[in-house]
C-alpha cells in the first residue's frame, strides 16, 4: 500500500513536471511577442478578454498567465481594469486544458505515443546552435511526460479503490449539505498543495469517472479549484507594488463571488449542465449510475464531458456576468487596498490602449505620455538630492535603492513609449508627423538617460560609503547649488514639454538654465583642483565629489537636450 500511495504521488509529480515543461516550452518558442501582444491587445474589454483566453490555450497555464498580468501592474504596462478583463479570459482559457484530458487521456491510451516523442523531443533538445529547436524538444517531452504522468495517476489511483477506502470515501458523500462543502475545500486545499488547477481536474474525473464521488460532488471541487487557483496569484503579487496586490485579490473576488452564486442555485445549474450533455445523446450526470453495467462506457463518457462543461460553463457565465461590472470591481479592490501615501503608481497613463485611428491623435497621446515621463524623471531627481543630503544610514539605503529603482522604471517607459510609435510609424503619416515623431524618440532617449543619471550617482554614493568617506558641511553645500541649477533646467524644460509644439515660441529658459549649470560646474571644479592641492580635503572623498558634480552636469545636457528636440520638431 505505501509503494501505491508513493507511486500515486510520483504520478502526479511527473504529470505537474511534464505540464511545467510543456507550459514553459511554449513561453519560450511564443517569446517576447506574447508579452507584447499582452501589452496590445488590451484596448477595451472583449479584447481583454479574448487575450487572456488566447494567451491561457497557447502557454497551457492560467497560473503563468495570471502571474505575467500581475508583472505588468506591478511594472505599469497594464492598468487595473484591463488587468482584470486579461485574468476573467484567463478563466475561460484554463478550461482547453481539461476537455485536452477529456478527449485524449480517456479516449486514447496517449502514453503509448508518448515514448516516441520522447525520443524525437530528446534529439531536438541535442541542437546546440538552434535555441528554438531545443525549446520545441521540451514541449514535446513535456506534453509526453504529462500524458504519461495522468495514465500512471489513472491506473494508480484505480488500484487504490478498494472496498475499505471507497467505503471510507462514500462516507463522506452521505452528508448533505456538508457534503457539498467538504469536497469544495478538497477541492481548494487540492489546488493549493498542487498549485494546478489542471491536477485537482484530473484527479476529480478519475474519482468520479471511477463512482467514487458522484457528480455533484465533481462539481463542488471544481467550485473549491477555482478558488484555490487564486493563491498563486496572491503569492506572485505579495511582493509586488499595491496596484499589483488589486490585481491578485481581484483574482480571488472574481472566483470567490462565481462560487457563490453557483452555490445559490447549485441543483439547478447541475440541471442546466446535464442538460447540455444529453443534447449530445449522452446520459443525465445527475442521475447517472455505473453500476448499470449495460450502460456503462456511456455513462462515464457522460460523467467525464459533465466534469468539462461544468468547468467551462461556470467560467464564461461568470465572466459575462462580472465582465459589465470590472469599475465596480476596481473601486472595490482600490478599497482593500488603499494607495498609500509613500507610493506612487508608475505607469503608463495615455497610450496603454494602443494606436488611435490616426497617427496625429496618437501622436498627441504620446505627448501627453512625454509629460508624464518628464515629472517621473523630476521625481527621480527629487531623491538624487535626498540621497546626497541624507544624514543617515537608513534615509540614504532607502532613498538610493529608489534612484535604481527609477532606472529601471525610465528604461520601461522608454521601451514602451518606442513601441507605441513604432506602431503609429507603420501607417501612413505625413512628413510633420515623421519628424515629430523623430523628435519623440530624442526626447525618451534622453529622459532615459536621466534615469541612468540618477542610477549613477547612487552607486557612487554607495561606493563613498563603503569606503567610510562623509562629504563634509561645504562640499554638501556646494553640491546643494548644483542641483539647484538642475532643479531650474528641470522646471524649464516640463514647462516646455507642456506647451504644444506648434506654440513654443523659444527655449531661451532651458538655454539660460544650462548656461548657469555649466558656470556652476566650472566654478566647483577649479575650486576642487585648488582644495585638493592644498589639502582641504581627503583626496578620495573629492574624487567622489567631483564625480556627482559631473554626472550632475550630464543631467543638464540631457534636460537641454529635451527641449532642443522638442523645439526641433517645428523645423
Amino acid at each position: 500500500m505505501i509503494l501505491q500511495i508513493l507511486t500515486l504521488l510520483g504520478a502526479v509529480t511527473l504529470f505537474l513536471f511534464g505540464l511545467s515543461l510543456l507550459s514553459g516550452g511554449l513561453q519560450k518558442v511564443a517569446g517576447d511577442g506574447l508579452r507584447s501582444f499582452l501589452a496590445s491587445m488590451t484596448s477595451n474589454p472583449f479584447k481583454q478578454i479574448i487575450t487572456g483566453i488566447g494567451i491561457t490555450a497557447i502557454i497551457q497555464s492560467s497560473t503563468a498567465t495570471t502571474i505575467m498580468v500581475v508583472s505588468f501592474v506591478n511594472a505599469g504596462l497594464l492598468v487595473l481594469g484591463q488587468a482584470i478583463g486579461v485574468i476573467m479570459g484567463a478563466h475561460i482559457g484554463t478550461t482547453i486544458t481539461s476537455w485536452i484530458m477529456a478527449v485524449f487521456g480517456f479516449s486514447f491510451n496517449m502514453a503509448n505515443f508518448a515514448y516516441p516523442l520522447i525520443l524525437v523531443g530528446f534529439f531536438l533538445m541535442q541542437s546546440k546552435k538552434n535555441q528554438k529547436k531545443k525549446d520545441i524538444g521540451e514541449i514535446i517531452i513535456g506534453f509526453a511526460l504529462f500524458f504519461i504522468g495522468f495514465a500512471q495517476l489513472r491506473a494508480t489511483a484505480q488500484v487504490l479503490i478498494t472496498p475499505e477506502s471507497l467505503g471510507f470515501l462514500q462516507g463522506w458523500t452521505q452528508l448533505g449539505v456538508w457534503s457539498i462543502a467538504i469536497f469544495l475545500i478538497i477541492g481548494i486545499v487540492l489546488t493549493v498543495c498542487f498549485q494546478s488547477s489542471a491536477a485537482t481536474m484530473a484527479i476529480i474525473m478519475i474519482l468520479v469517472t471511477t463512482g467514487v464521488i458522484p457528480f455533484k460532488l465533481a462539481a463542488a471541487m471544481i467550485l473549491g479549484e477555482n478558488i484555490g487557483t487564486t493563491i498563486a496569484a496572491n503569492i506572485a503579487a505579495s511582493v509586488g507594488n499595491t496596484a499589483a496586490k488589486r490585481t491578485a485579490i481581484s483574482h480571488t473576488l472574481i472566483n470567490t463571488f462565481g462560487v457563490f452564486w453557483v452555490l445559490c442555485i447549485f441543483p439547478w445549474f447541475l440541471k442546466i449542465v446535464g442538460g447540455f450533455v444529453t443534447l449530445f445523446g449522452l446520459p443525465d450526470p445527475n442521475t447517472a449510475d455505473l453500476t448499470d453495467v449495460s450502460n456503462a462506457a456511456a455513462i462515464q463518457t457522460s460523467l467525464l464531458y459533465s466534469v468539462c462543461t461544468m468547468h467551462t460553463l461556470f467560467n464564461v457565465v461568470n465572466t459575462l456576468l462580472l465582465v459589465w461590472f470590472i469599475p465596480q470591481i476596481v473601486k472595490i479592490v482600490t478599497m482593500i487596498f488603499p494607495t498609500k501615501e509613500e507610493e506612487e503608481p508608475f505607469k503608463l497613463k495615455y497610450i496603454s490602449g494602443g494606436p488611435l485611428s490616426t497617427a496625429e491623435l496618437s501622436i498627441n497621446e504620446a505627448m501627453q505620455e512625454i509629460i508624464n515621463f518628464g515629472e517621473v524623471c523630476y521625481t527621480d531627481f527629487g531623491h538624487v538630492r535626498a540621497a546626497i543630503n541624507a544624514k543617515d544610514t537608513e534615509t540614504f539605503d532607502a532613498e538610493t535603492e529608489k534612484l535604481v529603482k527609477y532606472e529601471e522604471i525610465t528604461d520601461r517607459m522608454e521601451g514602451e513609449i518606442a513601441a507605441f510609435l513604432n506602431e503609429v510609424s507603420k501607417g501612413e503619416i505625413s512628413n510633420a508627423s515623421a519628424l515629430r515623431i523623430k523628435g519623440i524618440y530624442k526626447i525618451i532617449g534622453e529622459m532615459e538617460s536621466l534615469g541612468d543619471s540618477g542610477d549613477a550617482i547612487s552607486r557612487i554614493l554607495k561606493r563613498r560609503q563603503s569606503h567610510g568617506k562623509v562629504f563634509d558641511e561645504d562640499m554638501v553645500r556646494k553640491l546643494n547649488q548644483m542641483l539647484d541649477k538642475v532643479e531650474d533646467a528641470f522646471k524649464a524644460m516640463l514647462d516646455n514639454i507642456r506647451v504644444p509644439y506648434t506654440s513654443l515660441k523659444d527655449i531661451s529658459n532651458a538655454i539660460n538654465a544650462e548656461v548657469s549649470i555649466n558656470e556652476c560646474r566650472n566654478n566647483l571644479r577649479e575650486e576642487h583642483i585648488n582644495n585638493i592641492e592644498n589639502s582641504e580635503y581627503n583626496y578620495q572623498t573629492g574624487v567622489y565629489y567631483i564625480d556627482i558634480v559631473s554626472e550632475l552636469e550630464k543631467m543638464g545636457d540631457f534636460i537641454i537636450n529635451i527641449s532642443e528636440a522638442q523645439m526641433a520638431e517645428k523645423e
